[in-house]
């Protein structure tokens, strides 16, 4: 990401960190503007001669500052709730270039996107059908939606973010999916304009979309509906260590075009950690340095709270000083929270740089699901969020007050 030593100083952006720091409560969210500005103008370029839509995922990052200066990029968003489409109106995200996405949507939340008229909801059932089509017929409308299928396909990725399986909740199944294209047009007030697609996230490897694209295009066929959109969905992953693969997105857009050239169609794709994931870090203090046996315990005031990914998936993120030394601790180092759970763990560490209490600490790759998963817990405040723009320190949100929670 874009994170600097300076001397022995880290530096996000030519910003300072522990300068910031200075004049704001930790732990708080850092984002690099033209990290996301540079993850965004790379991933259209990648897929410049596919032109397509590309709706940023709200659920990896809904801060609203955020989604505006992607809007301003060109980015619509996919959204999963009312609030993220709140938010992404908020934005100044145009409706018809917002899709709305999620196995489990409720009336209220169907009554709002058929108001707004979004370029698609993506439904998973044909109960969700029907409701949308009640909904559509008492507003006098008749409402684009998009079709999900679940293409069978295993990601290769962590199981609890993997999303097209058959075991898996979203989607349609093949079978169901041709039933309900051949049945469709009793549903007067909707308009099947999309097939959605989307297997999991965190995918490294080209090989599941290539499958995945190839499952499409016979069930496209199969339908016998000329689909105007195929969503594709995001789940491109990013390396969180260094020696972790990456992604070769160019390989895949080589494989969307021929895929679009047979069908004529549009594409759109639902990025999100891709685009902000190592765009953020978490900066946090130093409370407490204990030594249990051989093993040092760095105990920050970081949470599992405040970054759940560790605690959920087990995820690996790379942790560095804001002021390096020259020396090191020689032994086992632990970096903890403050959360009464022994889940409540970041990362272990074979010699570190030496640190001492109240100093800063970066939590690496945090961009992507991480204050999006953060909460209440142990009744903590949620963490401000900065963003860093041409040499400006932005509040993209406010350190939540102990008052606003008790």
């Amino acid at each position: 990401m874009s994170l600097i030593y300076k001397g022995q100083n880290l530096f996000i952006d030519n910003t300072s960190v522990k300068n910031v720091a200075k004049n704001n409560i930790t732990p708080f969210y850092i984002y690099s503007y033209r990290k996301i500005k540079n993850n965004f103008e790379t991933f259209s370029n990648y897929f410049k001669r596919v032109n397509p839509l590309v709706c940023f995922s709200v659920k990896s990052n809904s801060n609203i500052s955020l989604i505006s200066e992607l809007g301003k990029l060109g980015s619509g968003a996919d959204v999963v709730s009312e609030g993220e489409l709140l938010k992404a109106l908020k934005a100044k995200i145009k409706p018809n270039k917002i899709v709305f996405s999620g196995v489990g949507k409720t009336e209220n939340e169907l009554k709002l996107a058929v108001k707004k008229r979004l370029l698609l909801i993506n439904i998973e059932s044909e109960s969700e059908a029907k409701l949308i089509d009640r909904i559509s017929r008492k507003m006098n409308r008749v409402t684009p939606i998009g079709i999900r299928i679940n293409p069978g396909v295993d990601a290769n990725t962590h199981s609890k973010i993997s999303t097209g399986r058959i075991d898996n909740k979203f989607g349609l199944p093949k079978s169901n999916f041709l039933k309900f294209c051949k049945n469709a047009r009793k549903f007067k007030n909707l308009k099947i304009k999309a097939i959605s697609v989307h297997i999991g996230s965190q995918i490294t490897s080209v090989g599941p979309y290539r499958k995945t694209l190839n499952i499409l295009y016979k069930i496209i066929r199969s339908s016998k509906i000329n689909f105007e959109h195929v969503d594709l969905g995001g789940g491109f992953g990013i390396p969180y260590q260094n020696k972790e693969k990456k992604i070769n997105i160019r390989n895949y857009s080589r494989l969307v075009k021929k895929f679009q050239k047979k069908l004529n169609c549009k594409i759109i794709f639902e990025p999100g950690r891709f685009i902000v994931g190592n765009a953020g870090a978490l900066i946090s203090k130093i409370v407490f340095i204990k030594k249990n046996g051989k093993k040092y315990f760095v105990i920050i005031d970081a949470g599992m709270n405040d970054f759940m990914r560790p605690a959920l998936y087990n995820a690996r993120h790379n942790i560095v000083p804001v002021s390096k030394s020259k020396k090191r601790i020689s032994g086992n180092v632990e970096f903890v929270g403050p959360i009464c759970e022994s889940t409540d763990t970041f990362l272990k560490y074979r010699n570190f740089s030496f640190l001492n209490e109240n100093d800063l600490v970066a939590i690496t790759n945090v961009g992507a699901y991480g204050s999006t998963l953060s909460s209440n817990y142990n009744t903590k405040p949620l963490a401000s969020e900065i963003i860093i723009k041409n040499g400006k320190v932005k509040i993209a949100r406010r350190r939540q007050k102990i008052s606003e929670i008790i």
